[in-house]
């Protein structure tokens, strides 16, 4: 299994699908390593300890925290997971990544955390359209996120620096042209 491959997985796991391989997470979504492996071994993947550390290391996206012996998704889950975040002031703007076709629900409802937990929140352009290249032509969209906070929304920082959001109301988003 390629390192790209075990990443991917180990995203699964530990955002969506625990079950997947017979685990159950803590309630903030830690896991003991060496218990993650068991159940990825005994579902016929193959990882070590030692390549599972060095996928979090190497991850340019920091998707994976540890803590000790333990490990767990940075954000992005589809099940209700305590973080553990503390809500802080953002910066005046922040980012989010779509596409063309989702434009016309955000612009009615806003940006809705959908299946997951967080609607997620770029600190750059460029960082917001990597996200949204996976699903077609990024349209990068500016959110007023200290007018956001300060009307009352709650804003946390990931470690990673991806900021979440329960949701981002129409009148805190700036469309492109």
């Amino acid at each position: 299994m390629s390192d790209e491959s075990l990443s991917k997985l180990l995203s699964f796991v530990l955002r969506h699908g625990p079950a997947a391989v017979g685990l159950s997470l803590d309630p903030g979504g830690w896991v003991e390593i060496d218990v993650l492996i068991e159940a990825l071994t005994r579902h016929g993947h193959h990882a070590t300890r030692e390549r599972v550390l060095e996928v979090v290391r190497a991850s340019d996206k920091q998707r994976f925290a540890l803590d000790g012996d333990r490990i767990r998704a940075s954000h992005g889950h589809s099940h209700p997971v305590e973080l553990g975040y503390a809500a802080e002031a953002p910066p005046a703007v922040l980012f989010h990544g779509t596409v063309a076709r989702a434009l016309d629900g955000i612009r009615a409802r806003g940006l809705e955390r959908g299946r997951r937990q967080h609607v997620h929140l770029s600190p750059s352009p460029a960082q917001a359209a990597e996200v949204a290249r996976r699903r077609g032509a990024p349209v990068v969209l500016e959110i007023l996120a200290a007018e956001l906070a300060a009307a009352g929304h709650a804003l946390r920082r990931a470690p990673n620096d991806v900021w979440l959001a329960d949701a981002v109301p129409p009148a805190f988003i700036r469309f492109p042209d």
